[in-house]
């Protein structure tokens, strides 16, 4: 294979965890000398999500957060719950405002390239060799942030789809209360299956309003768009209002052993490297966490998924999948007894996978049930 190009890594997608990974690179004088690529057919040029986390104090991304919030609001089991976040914030990002900081921080290092091509296929030798749609390339690593195929058409595991749509609505009149962000409210119901509406007010006139499954099949865009509109002419009571962004998602909540898939000189990242939490779907946090684990690695010569993975909290969200998957229904109680029953201090730790194991035994006690049981021993 004729290749024109050799790079000492290759990172192939320019998603989240493709420039986290760059942006933490680029930052380390170790890599200075290193010549990094970056290969992708899109140019991440629009704002085609939200990105929102919780976190202590400062972080990476206060110069481009949009909006936080210090309070949250559980709508479940006929019940409100009120969550104090402090000492956490939650924060939300324009995915547009992501790429361009990131990008603009990239330009001005000379051993960064972006490559705007589509790759084809990567052959595992010692020195990986990449097909683009118009040229080939060498690495000595590939970041590789594509998902096996065996994902879609060998996949076993147990996977559920966490798949959305949202609307960032604005009113003429103040409609919401912007210091306090809806994590979830389950008040409206398609049959049996766990969904529900998520908001985020960034001021009085503006929100994104989001109806949310966690569910094994997906639906048709009308039947998002039907819960939306029920959802906001009968519990935020707007009858007047303008859709200026749409947003989509489907992000796989699973099991499935994406790791196995990395190779010694080829390391899948993102969904493709299983960096999404099976049991939330959360990922951007967990993201900066496993590239700060990557950049160790690489520089005391360890493989670069060395102990990035804890392997009792992938159990944790194998038992809740488990439950989810075979008793659709129990999502509504599930979360409704995680937030009623414990701190937010220690939920947060726990979605973090930085509890004690002591404090995980609080946590299990108060999701104590016999589907749990069930799903513990199937799992097993």
């Amino acid at each position: 294979m004729k290749v024109s190009t050799k790079y000492d890594y290759i990172i192939i997608g320019t998603g989240i965890a493709g420039l986290q990974l760059a942006y933490e690179l680029s930052k380390d004088s170790f890599f200075d000398k290193k010549s990094i690529a970056l290969i992708d057919k899109s140019k991440k040029n629009t704002n085609d999500k939200t990105l929102s986390f919780w976190e202590k104090g400062q972080g990476n991304w206060d110069s481009i957060v949009a909006k936080s919030w210090d309070e949250a609001l559980v709508y479940a089991c006929k019940k409100k719950h009120s969550l104090k976040l402090l000492p956490y914030t939650y924060k939300t990002i324009n995915a547009l405002d992501f790429y361009k900081k990131i990008k603009s921080e990239l330009s001005k290092s000379v051993n960064f390239y972006f490559i705007n091509e589509e790759v084809i296929s990567v052959e595992d030798t010692n020195k990986p060799k990449i097909k683009t749609n118009k040229n080939f390339y060498e690495a000595k690593h590939v970041f590789d942030s594509r998902v096996p195929k065996d994902f879609f058409y060998k996949n076993k595991f147990i996977t559920l789809i966490q798949h959305f749509r949202g609307w960032v609505i604005k009113t003429d009149s103040p409609a919401f209360e912007s210091n306090k962000f809806t994590m979830m409210d389950f008040r409206l119901k398609d049959g049996n299956q766990t969904c529900f509406m998520y908001i985020l007010p960034f001021n009085k006139n503006k929100a994104l309003v989001e109806f949310t499954y966690f569910t094994k099949n997906l639906v048709e865009d009308k039947t998002y768009e039907s819960y939306l509109k029920k959802y906001i002419s009968n519990q935020l009571n707007i009858k007047k209002y303008k859709i200026f962004e749409t947003e989509n998602g489907s992000i796989p909540m699973t099991n499935f052993r994406f790791e196995r898939y990395s190779k010694n000189n080829i390391t899948k990242i993102g969904t493709a490297g299983g960096w999404v939490k099976g049991s939330t779907g959360y990922s951007f946090k967990h993201t900066e966490k496993k590239v700060t684990s990557i950049i160790y690695n690489l520089k005391n010569n360890l493989d670069p998924s060395f102990q990035i993975f804890k392997k009792r909290f992938k159990f944790y969200d194998k038992v809740f999948l488990k439950v989810l998957h075979d008793e659709n229904h129990k999502g509504e109680w599930i979360f409704s007894q995680f937030y009623s029953k414990n701190p937010l201090e220690r939920i947060f730790k726990f979605l973090d996978e930085e509890t004690s194991f002591t404090e995980e035994l609080k946590i299990m006690k108060s999701l104590f049930s016999f589907s749990f049981i069930k799903a513990f021993f199937k799992t097993l």
